[in-house]
């Protein structure tokens, strides 16, 4: 499965992703970016907005399957443990 991923720890709030693709990103509360949507990966606009990002922080990435079962099952032990 592909996610979509700002690395909004360093975006510098231009502002050319929002403008771009308002579909996929918005502002924060902070003036940065963040993502919106996972839908419709594959658009045009988005492909844009990734190109035209000046601190190259927009990337969509494929999710391992396993990461996301590792998590699971270290929230579930954490769980087990509190109870």
């Amino acid at each position: 499965m592909k996610k979509l991923k700002v690395l909004t720890e360093n975006c510098i709030g231009c502002g050319a992703c929002v403008g771009i693709d308002p579909e996929h990103f918005d502002f924060n509360d902070d003036g940065l970016s963040h993502v919106i949507s996972e839908e419709n990966l594959e658009s045009e606009a988005l492909q844009n907005a990734i190109e035209s990002c000046p601190v190259s922080i927009i990337s969509i990435e494929e999710e391992n399957e396993e990461e996301t079962s590792e998590e699971v099952k270290t929230t579930d032990d954490s769980n087990e443990k509190a109870a």
